[in-house]
């Protein structure tokens, strides 16, 4: 017998424990919600009836612990990230030259770039939300400003626990962490100050600054050198240009070394694609580690 929403979610989450942990907190999530939010309404609607009498009726129209994570586990299993993929024993050669055929480091580039932009604009508004909400708690318009800026902070890591599920592959929350709209604004601040989810979020938020410099400056400094390379044969053959100035002297190379310097560039990003999916499949396990609250 389940007298509480506390003790429901307590059975929901051992019946889960073996699931993926964002789908653990997408389904505790959507739990408290509807029985918190169906548990009012029954109380509005006959005020002497007492809780444990209310949940029972709820969970035989929602379902119990068992039903609702074996709804889920089925749920999931149609619903998996688009770029995650079973990878089939491969040779080491496949493997390496095979990163053009694959989808999740191709997203990986593409969030890497992405990352700088996202980066600039996450340290900017924790910054600027940390700085702004910390002085202005000494007057009463303070707290709920700050309520503002934790509750942003939220739904950016939402954001982008979606962007690392889409490009990068790996499952993420897909729903907000659920916070009762009943509850007082300055209980509800409380508790956004004491989950340590809040600081995490922050500290990615701040940490994602500075990996999107250094994916940015990678791409742009690997993809430029791998170009520069390739295009050596070209503009000394079309341009008759040198292929490297130093102090105003052209220094030319021989026909037969194009082959190598065309490979070599080749090569290169192909190393680097190699790498980049890599870093997306590490940087996205940091994502989950950091963003998702109910982590087991």
């Amino acid at each position: 017998m389940l007298n509480t929403i506390e003790e429901y979610l307590e059975a929901l989450k051992t019946e889960m424990q073996e699931s993926d942990s964002a789908l653990l907190q997408d389904a505790l999530a959507d739990a408290r919600e509807h029985l918190s939010t169906a548990l009012t309404v029954a109380r509005e609607k006959n005020s002497e009836l007492n809780e444990a009498d209310a949940l029972k009726i709820i969970i035989d129209e929602y379902g119990t612990p068992e039903e609702t994570a074996s709804a889920y586990k089925e749920v999931e299993k149609r619903t998996s990230p688009i770029l995650k993929q079973n990878v089939k024993p491969q040779s080491a050669f496949v493997r390496f030259f095979g990163v053009y055929a694959d989808v999740r480091a191709w997203g990986a580039l593409l969030y890497m770039l992405i990352s700088f932009i996202t980066g600039v604009f996450y340290f900017t508004w924790a910054v600027t939300g940390v700085s702004v909400s910390v002085p202005f708690l000494i007057f009463i318009f303070g707290f709920p400003f700050a309520l503002l800026f934790l509750l942003s902070v939220r739904g950016l890591a939402l954001l982008e626990g979606r962007l690392v599920e889409a490009l990068l592959g790996i499952r993420m929350p897909r729903r907000p962490v659920f916070s009762h709209q009943g509850m007082k604004w300055f209980d509800r601040l409380k508790a956004l100050l004491t989950d340590k989810a809040t600081w995490l979020m922050l500290v990615y938020m701040l940490t994602q600054f500075v990996l999107g410099v250094v994916y940015f400056v990678l791409i742009v400094t690997v993809l430029s050198v791998s170009l520069s390379l390739v295009a050596i044969p070209f503009i000394q053959e079309l341009f008759n240009q040198g292929g490297i100035y130093n102090n105003g002297i052209q220094y030319s190379f021989p026909t037969w070394s194009y082959p190598l310097f065309v490979l070599s560039g080749f090569m290169l990003w192909t190393i680097f694609m190699n790498i980049a999916r890599g870093i997306g499949q590490l940087h996205g396990h940091f994502a989950k580690w950091m963003l998702v609250s109910d982590e087991k």
